[in-house]
């Protein structure tokens, strides 16, 4: 994919597809309680994915790339009495740790094996009814593993404690998950670090049809709002709640403060409307902590990057084990577009910013985010996006909507 220098166009109105955080939850749950009708489902890959994997019947499910669905299923499988299930996906998925969710649901009573190495899939997940309802895990390695016990804990009989070990990252991710069992009828808390799931007793309320209509996702969003500020225009975007359940959200007030691009919420319309201002005085430099929020982290430091803004990012620990290593695939490609970045095992700083070659080809080691972060850049110099397709795990309309927003510049 070859994006040529361009200018923005403002005032462009683009709707972004439904959260993939959100409508993987309900999938799941939609399986295990049958009473959820999902509205504007997301079509990425990954929910794709999930939905063809609950619908399967076979042995053996393959999730290929899809990391949520691997972690979702785990769960769900070790529940489904009586059957047994293979899951398995592409080489790097056999690569990413899936071990502290493993050995959580053994502490329960489940059955899974580990088919090659130790720790990591592909997994022989025996389903059976699981006795007990108490459970300590890592709150420092995924937010998926915590998730994805989460939301099988109604289904058990006398629901589920989850008791969370260590630093806890990524928490709006699981205030998200909550949010989304009390809205069809889960009752839940969160105190210090227990989380208590209780049983979902069938009664004629929770067994009613619950509309779910799900927002548009926020980490793609987040695109925009670089384009806004590197290109100084304003993009329009639909459709977006003005109070989102999705932590990416808090892209508004990061780009806000460093990069001067306004939200203005039009909630009639469940529109927003990214604009730059003209007048806004860059700051010396960005210091961020994305604990929270690591998966947008990769947008920021090429914002940033292309306005030769000074940046310091810590919190970025889970980012190791992505669908590549994002620390370092991140540090090479900035180094392209002309940043020389240092990283640690949970950050990145910009070192020294210097002129850019003008062959740029950005590589995106099979990771979405690496090919959308970096698309923005094309407002400074013409690039080359490989394996563009990559954006199908979670935008696969994204070439085409970004192009919505862009001329080519006639230098």
């Amino acid at each position: 994919m070859i994006l040529p220098k361009s200018n923005i166009i403002s005032n462009q109105t683009i709707e972004i597809n439904g959260s993939k955080s959100i409508s993987n939850r309900l999938l799941i749950l939609h399986a295990l309680f049958h009473n959820i009708r999902i509205e504007n489902l997301s079509d990425s890959q990954d929910t794709l994915l999930l939905q063809q994997a609950l619908e399967n019947l076979s042995d053996t499910i393959d999730v290929h790339h899809a990391g949520t669905a691997m972690r979702f299923l785990t769960s769900y499988f070790a529940i489904q009495e009586g059957r047994t299930t293979i899951i398995t996906g592409s080489a790097r998925m056999k690569q990413r740790p899936i071990k502290p969710l493993v050995d959580a649901l053994k502490e329960l009573g489940a059955e899974i094996h580990y088919l090659e190495n130790d720790g990591f899939p592909p997994l022989k997940i025996v389903g059976k009814k699981l006795e007990k309802n108490t459970v300590q895990i890592a709150a420092n390695i995924s937010s998926q593993f915590i998730t994805s016990l989460m939301l099988i804990g109604a289904k058990l009989e006398n629901g589920l404690n989850i008791i969370l070990e260590g630093k806890i990252t990524s928490i709006p991710y699981l205030e998200m998950t909550l949010k989304i069992l009390r809205s069809i009828g889960i009752s839940n808390v969160w105190e210090d670090n227990l989380i208590r799931i209780a049983p979902n007793i069938q009664t004629e309320k929770n067994s009613q049809i619950i509309p779910f209509v799900v927002e548009s996702d926020w980490s793609s969003a987040s695109y925009y709002y670089s384009l806004a500020a590197i290109g100084r225009g304003c993009i329009n975007l639909k459709s977006f709640k003005p109070y989102s359940l999705q932590g990416d959200s808090v892209v508004k007030e990061i780009f806000w403060e460093f990069f001067g691009v306004n939200t203005i919420s039009e909630g009639a319309e469940a529109k927003i409307s990214l604009l730059a201002e003209n007048n806004f005085k860059l700051p010396e430099k960005i210091v961020l902590d994305l604990n929270d929020t690591p998966d947008i982290a990769q947008t920021i430091c090429v914002t940033a990057a292309a306005l030769y803004i000074p940046f310091e990012i810590t919190g970025l620990e889970t980012l190791k084990i992505k669908e590549t290593d994002r620390l370092q695939a991140l540090k090479n490609e900035l180094f392209k577009i002309g940043c020389i970045a240092g990283i640690t095992e949970d950050s990145i700083c910009s070192v020294k910013f210097f002129e850019p070659n003008d062959d740029i080809v950005i590589e995106t080691y099979n990771d979405h985010r690496m090919a959308m972060s970096f698309a923005p850049f094309c407002l400074i110099k013409e690039l080359t996006i490989e394996n563009e397709q990559v954006v199908d795990k979670s935008y696969p309309d994204f070439w085409s909507d970004i192009k919505e927003c862009l001329t080519q510049q006639n230098d």
